[in-house]
């Protein structure tokens, strides 16, 4: 049975891992700055306005370099982790955009939400059995 568990867990760390990186991730860790200071501008809601190019490589870099490392399963919860917080600001910046907003609210939020419940359990499963191992 634990065959299964480890099965399940690379299905899920390839999909999970492509699916962001290919539509979310590369276009922003390519973006260049002009992209990551708007997409890290999303920190002042949490009270941190203070460098948005920083925060918003560190987004894209989540989306995409942790992205590949989750789905190899290398520095796999640290990984999981700046992904599941990733998404927690993402679903902040859902919740409070103005009504009637594109993306506003909980439908808006949704996405976010699901992703950050599955980085969560993946932080907490670990990645199973088959990664990717590195030989000195």
């Amino acid at each position: 049975m634990e065959a299964y568990r480890d099965i399940g867990l690379i299905i899920l760390r390839l999909g999970i891992g492509a699916s962001m990186l290919l539509f979310h991730g590369y276009g922003k860790i390519t973006g260049g700055p002009a992209v990551w200071g708007k997409l890290g501008a999303s920190m002042s809601i949490i009270g941190i306005d203070f460098l948005p190019v920083f925060w918003g490589f560190m987004a894209a870099f989540a989306e995409s370099v942790c992205s590949a490392l989750i789905m190899l399963g290398i520095l796999f919860r640290p990984s999981s982790l700046l992904l599941a917080c990733t998404m927690f600001i993402a679903v902040v910046k859902h919740l409070t955009m103005l009504p009637g907003t594109p993306g506003a609210g909980w439908s808006g939020a949704s996405h976010a939400i699901e992703l950050f419940v599955v980085y969560m359990g993946l932080f907490f499963l670990g990645p199973g059995r088959f990664i990717v191992t590195i030989k000195k």
